[in-house]
Formats: structure tokens, sequence, C-alpha cells
């Protein structure tokens, strides 16, 4: 189960350091972002107590929890036109979870980084990739080896995310 929580948490950070990509700017509006990994493939073996004990931990990181099906994480991202423009998003997530990026290198719409947890909960090093395919698409990979809660981790996690619609409806900017 911790584990489990671990792979939550890193999709909100997933989502975060591929957003640092690339020369193209991404298409302001609501964006689906969809984070696979083998602990997702868990969840429909987690008791509803232990769910509900996850979605707090999730909340405590200031994520909404996202539709998990078949392994795989769905989240609604809201970007703004600010967001869009500077190229990045906040390191909201990263700050919540004790976590900093480093060496972040971008060469054209790849980019490569590496970054380190250093948490109550979260500690280890990871590292990103992934190509910002147009203004409306990305595609990445994450590892990260480390503990949650004092735990072992070892996951990789494979990232896809498409723009939806030029208006957030009522998912808040992150």
């Amino acid at each position: 189960m911790h584990s489990l929580r671990f792979g939550l948490s890193l999709s909100a950070l997933l989502f975060v350091t591929i957003a640092h990509a690339a020369d193209y700017n991404m298409q302001p509006g609501l964006w689906e972002v969809t984070t696979s990994s083998d602990l997702l493939r868990l969840v429909p073996h987690i008791p509803s107590g232990q769910m509900q004990d996850i979605e707090a931990l999730a909340k405590d990181y200031g994520v909404d929890m996202p539709q998990i099906a078949n392994g795989a994480a769905i989240s609604k991202v809201c970007i703004t036109q600010e967001m869009a423009n500077q190229k990045t998003l906040p390191n909201f997530y990263q700050a919540q979870a004790g976590c900093t990026t480093q060496n972040a290198n971008r060469s054209g719409n790849h980019y490569q980084l590496a970054f380190s947890c250093n948490g109550a909960d979260l500690k280890g090093n990871g590292s990103a990739e992934g190509n910002l395919t147009s203004a409306q698409h990305f595609t990445g990979q994450s590892r990260f080896s480390g503990t949650l809660q004092g735990n072992p981790v070892n996951e990789k996690a494979d990232i896809q995310a498409k723009w939806l619609n030029t208006s957030c409806g009522d998912t808040p900017p992150i």
C-alpha cells in the first residue's frame, strides 16, 4: 500500500516535471494526463478503508484523487495562459512532497531532468524525460528510487497528456 501511495503522489509530481518541457508553448486550457505504472494496477485490490487513507494523503499534497482504471491514473489539469507563456508550471507538488529539480536540460522539444526528494515521507532520487510532440500533446517517462514512509520504492511511470479544451471549467489551475 505504501508503494501505491507513492505511485499516486508521483502521478502529480510527474505532470509538473514533464510540463517543464520544450520549446512549444503548451496550449492553455484543460489537459488530461494519463499516468501508467505497475503500482497503479494494484488499486482494485485495495480495501475501501485503505483507499480512503490514500485519498486523504493525496489531499494532503493538494491533489484530487485521479480516476484510476486498468493500471492508469487519469487526471484533469488546468494550464493558464501565463503558465503556457512561461513554458513551465509552478513547483507546487514538488515542494509539497519535499522534492527539487536539478540538471534540467532541454533540446528542442525533448527534455531531461533529475529530481531529489527529502520530505518527511518521501526520500530518494529520480529522473524524467519526455517530448512535447505538439502544443497539445506530450509523452514522458519517469523513474524513482528511494523510500516512502521508510519502505523501499523503485518505480517507473509512463505519461501521456493531451489538451482537451480552452475552458478549464471547474478544474482550478495548479
